[in-house]
């Protein structure tokens, strides 16, 4: 496994490409991860050699789908790769058919509408719409939010300012939500049409070539794809 520091973004989106999988921050035993490649004095000095600037640019410019798609912890999952990620995470069945299953919950299916109905829509906005404004609701409203990303159903797809502030108010940026099928489609990729297990086959292959077999077991276990 390349274990090169990464300083810029460029460098960020061709490791992402090269490797396939990149946590946000350490996730897999023996396994790389954005924080532990980048120099931890250039985090949060918001300026172009700023990694946690690096998310949501690689997911607006379709370099990788990002999301908190495994054990609830952010993952860039490179375009090439994503394909078979989404076919092992995410359900064949109708969102309307998981929610009547029981396979989803209520605040995710409520959720995944609106997201659904309003592409790209900010995480204020989607909370506030969906009537999970309230402090009380704000744990719902998470949990929805991981349940979705969990399935693949959701991606995270940028970050969006926050409108009507007043002159010398600031905020954090809010993550922006579009349905996976949707992000594929506007980035030109392509669902994958073969079985789950073709898909776990061909995702296996690819990351034996550079990742331990620690972190391959790893990896898989989390995906829930270990070869029995």
């Amino acid at each position: 496994m390349r274990v090169e520091p990464v300083v810029t973004y460029e460098e960020a989106g061709q490791r992402i490409q090269s490797i396939g999988l990149l946590p946000l921050a350490p996730l897999f035993v023996e396994y790389p991860s954005l924080s532990s490649l980048t120099p931890e004095e250039h985090w949060y000095k918001d300026d172009a050699l700023d990694p946690w600037l690096w998310r949501s640019r690689i997911a607006e410019e379709g370099i990788a789908a990002y999301g908190k798609f495994v054990k609830k912890k952010a993952l860039f999952v490179s375009r090439e790769y994503f394909p078979w990620v989404h076919r092992l995470l995410a359900d064949s069945r109708t969102i309307e058919e998981q929610y009547e299953a029981g396979l989803i919950s209520r605040e995710a299916f409520k959720l995944y509408v609106q997201v659904e109905e309003h592409e790209g829509i900010d995480g204020r906005a989607l909370r506030s719409q969906t009537g999970f404004g309230a402090k009380e609701d704000k744990k719902a409203f998470d949990r929805g939010l991981l349940d979705l990303q969990g399935h693949a159903a959701i991606v995270i797809s940028g970050t969006k300012e926050k409108e009507g502030l007043a002159e010398g108010k600031v905020a954090w940026n809010s993550s922006a939500y579009e349905t996976a099928g949707h992000w594929m489609k506007r980035h030109g990729i392509k669902s994958f049409e073969g079985s789950a297990t073709e898909a776990r086959e061909l995702l296996l292959v690819q990351l034996q070539q550079h990742a331990s077999p620690a972190a391959l077991s790893s990896i898989a276990k989390s995906l829930g794809i270990s070869r029995t």
